[in-house]
């Protein structure tokens, strides 16, 4: 358990929206509905199919978006999830998530992972590397991240909370030991405990209260045997899960999932 408040974020994936007017309009929805978070992600096609079944069709920058979002909105706060970890210069990226953090006025998440859509690499012309290539390639980056932002002039409004996407029990929970203030992970309840364990070695390995990070999950499905999405994130919130997240993508954005999420979270507080 935790005292942390349960917070939902939504996704808001910059796919099959063929005007950028139908996100803009969804981020501001997403506000007015209550959400604390709004996250887009960072790729550069689509990953799901829309309802026709085609898989290839619009899609929007991540970045570029977090500005207009900035601008856009005025309570919640804003991030990527994740930022590819292969396809940007640390050095800048710590530069643009300076920038975005003053235009919201300290409303943004820095989020990152190692990065895994192998088009995304080779249609850009980007290294692809391995699997276990690009999650070291993440260390690094992490490393020069945490060195050139306070570097920056003027520096950030506040210490950019650094949410780290992912759950590899030897490395990438190390990062996030090191690194994160918020984890992601794709976990569900029956996994969820394995991962936390490893979480809690690579803590106490680099000298860490593993309470300072804040666990992020998605917003649970329904399970097989009948447990309902609320009755699993009551689940994932007694084993330490506090941001849940619901995904939706365009071109309608349709916040039926989301309102649900919403209400279990008033049911709680």
């Amino acid at each position: 358990m935790t005292d942390r408040p349960i917070r939902i974020g939504v996704q808001l994936q910059p796919q099959h929206a063929p005007r950028y007017e139908l996100i803009r309009d969804a981020v501001l929805r997403a506000e007015d509905a209550g959400v604390d978070i709004a996250f887009n992600w960072d790729h550069f096609f689509p990953l799901y199919p829309d309802a026709q079944g085609n898989t290839d069709g619009p899609h929007f920058e991540c970045w570029t978006m977090l500005g207009a979002w900035a601008e856009q909105t005025e309570r919640i706060e804003i991030g990527a999830l994740v930022t590819g970890g292969g396809y940007r210069n640390p050095d800048l990226l710590a530069d643009m998530a300076r920038t975005v953090d003053h235009m919201s006025g300290g409303r943004l998440i820095l989020g990152i992972g190692a990065g895994w859509f192998a088009k995304d690499y080779e249609a850009y012309g980007y290294e692809f590397g391995t699997k276990g290539s690009r999650i070291d390639l993440l260390g690094d980056n992490l490393d020069r991240i945490a060195a050139r932002l306070p570097r920056l002039d003027p520096p950030p409004t506040r210490a950019i909370p650094v949410l780290i996407g992912g759950g590899g029990l030897r490395k990438t929970l190390r990062h996030v030991a090191r690194h994160a203030d918020i984890w992601h992970s794709f976990a569900d309840p029956d996994g969820y405990p394995e991962k936390l364990d490893a979480l809690n070695r690579h803590c106490a390995d680099v000298g860490r209260n593993p309470a300072e990070i804040e666990r992020s999950v998605p917003w649970p499905a329904a399970s097989d045997d009948g447990h309902t999405p609320e009755q699993r994130a009551d689940q994932l919130v007694a084993q330490g899960a506090t941001l849940f997240t619901v995904a939706s993508g365009g071109p309608e954005y349709d916040f039926s999932e989301l309102r649900q999420a919403l209400a279990w979270r008033d049911s709680r507080a």
